[in-house]
C-alpha cells in the first residue's frame, strides 16, 4: 500500500513538474522590473525603508534617473477606531487600519495604482499606558513590514500582467 501511495506521489510531483505549473506570484522580478525609481513623501520613514528593504530582497537595483520603473507610493495612513469596551466604559480593544496608496509607472505603459489594507486588532488597557504604548508601536512597525511585503506580491503580479498582454 505504501509502495503504491509513493507511486502515485511520484507520478503527481513528474506531471506537474513537466506541464509548467507553478504557484501564483512565485516568480521574481522580470528584467524589466530590476531597476527601478522609488518615490515617497517621507523617504527615511519605516515603511519606505521597508519597501527599499523589500527591492534589495527582490534582487532591485534603485537608481536616481533614468527612464526605468518608477514606484510611487503616495499615501499611507494608520487609523484605529474602538471594536469593544469594558464595564466601566473605557476602551478595551482597537482595531488599528494601514492603508497605503501607491502607484507604478511604467514607461511607455502608463500608471496602475496598488492599494493596500492592513488590519490588526489591539487589546488597550489604559492602566499599563506605557508599556502598551511600545506594543502599539511595534504593532504598526509590523504593519508596515507586512504593506511592504504586500506591495512586492502586487507588484510581481501587475509585472506578470503587464507581460501577458
Amino acid at each position: 500500500m505504501l509502495k503504491k501511495n509513493a507511486w502515485a506521489l511520484l507520478c503527481t510531483l513528474l506531471l506537474l513538474s513537466g506541464c509548467g505549473f507553478h504557484f501564483a506570484n512565485q516568480g521574481g522580478i522580470e528584467p524589466a522590473f530590476q531597476t527601478m525609481k522609488l518615490q515617497s513623501s517621507d523617504p527615511y520613514g519605516y515603511l519606505s525603508r521597508e519597501v527599499r528593504n523589500q527591492l534589495h530582497l527582490h534582487q532591485v537595483q534603485l537608481v536616481e534617473q533614468g527612464e526605468v520603473p518608477e514606484l510611487r507610493m503616495k499615501n499611507s495612513q494608520i487609523s484605529s477606531a474602538v471594536v469593544s469596551v469594558f464595564k466601566q466604559g473605557r476602551e478595551a480593544e482597537k482595531l488599528l487600519t494601514l492603508n497605503l496608496s501607491a502607484s507604478l509607472y511604467v514607461p511607455g505603459r502608463g500608471e496602475f495604482p496598488i492599494n493596500i489594507r492592513n488590519t490588526r486588532t489591539f487589546f488597550d488597557d489604559s492602566r499599563a499606558a506605557l508599556a502598551k504604548s511600545a506594543e502599539q508601536d511595534a504593532i504598526y512597525n509590523d504593519m508596515r513590514a507586512q504593506a511592504a511585503r504586500q506591495l512586492m506580491i502586487k507588484i510581481i503580479s501587475l509585472q506578470n500582467q503587464l507581460a501577458v498582454k
